[in-house]
């Protein structure tokens, strides 16, 4: 059976408009555009016929993914897997240097060095193994089509190290917006694939490979 799995980053939130690397529990709340964008993506998703919703432990996922649940009547299914990226030492830095290192650590991740660590978080391989933790048990529900609320960094390396048709330079040079949305399928021989993110169809067949990630995976 093939799954289908909707990545939707939350909402917006003060901590967005700052550009505030705000990772940590229970994070910033949705604003009032977060708000009208996750009802807005809810009312997107509701002819698609979702099977089961996830969301991470902070505040925004969970009230995005609550609109995101509610046209299918589902419970919302809360994982601290589905965290942010998390910034460590960083956490609510807004400061050039600060954003360029958590990006620079993320960049060394998405090249394969994922022994690196976070300053005072954790390293690309727990991350990537806590997010792929949580997809196993979506497998194991049955559910054919999941929605799974987590954030914009922890989306985008998800997304670009999973899937086969997906490398760094591809999916750095699209954006993630507030309650953006990418759509994975199981098929291929990494077992993902990637068929849209945000407005973009992405094309199956793997790419040629690039420099590395282009784009602005920040997080919260």
């Amino acid at each position: 059976m093939t799954v289908r799995l909707h990545l939707v980053r939350h909402g917006q939130t003060p901590s967005n408009l700052i550009s505030a690397l705000d990772t940590a529990a229970p994070g910033a709340p949705l604003t009032e555009e977060g708000e009208r964008q996750a009802r807005a993506v809810g009312r997107a998703l509701a002819a698609d016929p979702v099977d089961a919703v996830y969301a991470s432990t902070l505040d925004r996922a969970r009230a995005t993914a609550a609109e995101v649940a509610r046209p299918h009547g589902l419970d919302v299914r809360v994982r601290e897997g589905l965290r942010e990226v998390l910034a460590g030492d960083l956490e609510m830095r807004t400061d050039e240097a600060s954003v360029h290192r958590y990006l620079s650590t993320m960049v060394a991740w998405a090249s394969g060095d994922l022994d690196a660590v976070m300053p005072g978080g954790e390293s690309g391989r727990e991350t990537l193994d806590r997010f792929d933790a949580v997809v196993d048990e979506m497998l194991g529900t049955g559910a054919a089509t999941v929605a799974a609320v987590s954030h914009g960094a922890m989306i985008r390396l998800w997304a670009m190290t999973r899937a086969g048709n997906l490398d760094a330079a591809t999916a750095g040079r699209w954006s993630l917006d507030n309650t953006g949305v990418v759509t994975l399928e199981t098929g291929g021989p990494t077992g993902w694939y990637a068929t849209r993110w945000q407005d973009e169809v992405v094309p199956h067949a793997a790419p040629a490979g690039g420099d590395g990630p282009g784009g602005e995976p920040l997080p919260v």
